[in-house]
């Protein structure tokens, strides 16, 4: 259902990786009396957080449970092999999995790639999060393969990046609960969406006032006084005598 009650703010969750803020700078030129609150939640519960009512939206990472959340798919990032600056793959611009095929492989248990079968040989153990494993590669454990915003977010001078091919990607979305689409998600759909301020989409916009008929300057057509404009008379006809005289009537004889 739509709501259209309106909250006292709007409350958006974002996972690690997503930047809202040009979002939010637009939210707040649009919107200056609405305040938004950004929630930053982890990738395994994005989905909990907005079901529980904990936000109204969020930006969190496919798939999703599409019975009970919308979702509007935005990008697909690419997915990069984290290394130590001075590993031989960071020789090239890009490898394949198969090119991973004989190194340690770190695969956190907080993954947000949709593995069949990761590359590589497995670590002994998965770390707890991805902090953790980019920490690990740093100490020459293992490698890390993760979406590209992960690695720059995680960014440590010791370490560089370069993107693989043949592997999962990630797809960032917007989501929120199907049945609480209110007034005030549509607006940061539309903003999302691009939209201008006066779209039709969205938020119903208030009826445009009547246009004002305009004054006739041209004038009305005035019908012609009989007896004056023509220069004739009333009684003369088409075939009357034109210019004559009367004279005096002559008398009988």
């Amino acid at each position: 259902m739509t709501g259209s009650e309106v909250s006292p703010s709007f409350r958006l969750a974002y996972v690690p990786g997503v930047t809202p803020s040009k979002w939010v700078r637009i939210w707040n030129e649009r919107l200056p009396d609405v305040p938004l609150t950004l929630i930053a939640v982890s990738a395994a519960e994005a989905s909990e957080v907005l079901l529980g009512g904990g936000a109204d939206a969020g930006f969190l990472r496919l798939p999703v449970d599409r019975t009970a959340l919308s979702a509007i798919p935005l990008y697909t990032e690419t997915t990069v092999v984290v290394i130590p600056k001075d590993h031989v793959v960071a020789a090239v611009d890009e490898v394949s999995a198969e090119d991973l095929a004989d190194e340690i492989m770190l695969h956190p248990l907080d993954d947000t790639l949709d593995w069949e079968r990761p590359p590589g040989q497995p670590a002994i153990e998965r770390p707890a999060t991805t902090a953790d494993a980019i920490e690990l590669v740093a100490a020459g454990v293992g490698l890390l393969v993760v979406p590209q915003s992960l690695a720059r977010l995680h960014h440590r001078k010791d370490l560089t990046y370069r993107p693989v091919s043949d592997v999962p990607e990630s797809r960032v979305a917007l989501s929120w609960p199907e049945d609480a689409t209110t007034d005030l998600v549509e607006d940061f759909i539309g903003i999302v969406r691009g939209r201008t301020v006066n779209s039709s989409r969205g938020r119903a916009q208030p009826p445009a006032q009547p246009q004002r008929k305009r004054p006739d300057t041209g004038g009305a057509r005035r019908k012609p006084t009989v007896g004056k404009a023509t220069g004739k008379s009333p009684r003369s006809g088409s075939g009357g005598p034109k210019g004559g005289k009367r004279g005096k009537p002559r008398r009988r004889s």
